[in-house]
């Protein structure tokens, strides 16, 4: 990390299906990525620009982002002094059920705004890592449900249904099944257009339609999902990057770095885990 940067990402054994990601970046950018479950984040200090596909947000303190499972944004410091966060990284099934407890949100919930000024969820954010980080998981586990359930009620409403109606799109769908199934060993896009049918640039103007970046970007970050999975099971970067498809451990560490914020190392030690079997 650059000199004045740091970062904790990690998970308490109170709080499953919860990742936690308190950071200071100043020269650090996230790629273009998008996230399995729920991204809850307010801003500390400084200002963090998000691109999301409808735009970039500025947001700084007292500003909390809300992002819906699986859509692609970038993020980097809005200013020269970087910015401070609190972010929770809650699972889809985590938001579901609080979701079907205490709104009447039918379906998959989402949010239609990205960054919202609410102080008092901020505060929750807040609140959370701290008691986290002293061990109280009561506290964090009843102050993460109070503010995802505020956030859902104020908020929140029920996602429209993913369809597939156009020839591309299916298309799009068959080239990123193709990718997952062969992650280790991907054919060129050329290769892959041929095999479904279609040519390279509408095979890329689909994926990107349909999934907000071009094959090889989501490949990365696929690979860079798998690995998680991998290194929570406390299987060592190494072997990690070669099961993803990655040259090396220093491609994953780079990729994975980027993406998620800390390097594979430092991920398993905030899960309690050494890398090694």
């Amino acid at each position: 990390m650059a000199k004045g940067e740091w970062a904790r990402y990690w998970q308490h054994d109170g709080l499953p299906g919860i990742d936690l990601l308190r950071a200071h970046y100043v020269r650090h950018t996230f790629p273009r990525h998008s996230h399995e479950g729920y991204v809850f984040a307010t801003i500390t200090g400084g200002i963090e620009d998000v691109g999301l596909p409808d735009g970039v947000v500025h947001a700084g303190p007292g500003t909390v982002v809300m992002i819906n499972p699986e859509v692609p944004h970038t993020a980097r410091a809005g200013g020269p002094e970087g910015w401070m966060y609190s972010t929770l990284y809650p699972s889809s099934q985590v938001v579901a059920d609080i979701a079907a407890e205490t709104t009447t949100i039918r379906g998959t919930p989402g949010f239609a705004e990205t960054d919202v000024v609410d102080h008092q969820a901020a505060r929750l954010i807040r609140e959370v890592h701290r008691a986290a980080e002293e061990g109280n998981a009561l506290a964090a586990d009843s102050m993460l449900r109070i503010m995802v359930s505020r956030m859902l009620r104020t908020y929140g409403s029920a996602l429209p249904p993913r369809e597939l109606r156009t020839a591309g799109a299916r298309d799009a769908a068959r080239a990123r099944a193709v990718l997952e199934e062969r992650m280790t060993d991907p054919p060129t896009l050329q290769a892959l257009a041929s095999e479904l049918g279609t040519s390279p640039f509408a095979l890329l103007r689909a994926f990107r339609d349909s999934y907000g970046m071009p094959p090889h970007t989501w490949l990365t970050d696929a690979r860079v999902r798998r690995a998680r999975r991998l290194l929570d099971a406390g299987i060592a970067p190494a072997e990690a990057a070669v099961a993803v498809g990655f040259t090396d451990q220093p491609h994953l560490n780079r990729h994975f770095a980027r993406i998620v914020g800390v390097p594979p190392g430092a991920y398993q030690r905030g899960r309690g885990l050494d890398g090694a079997r």
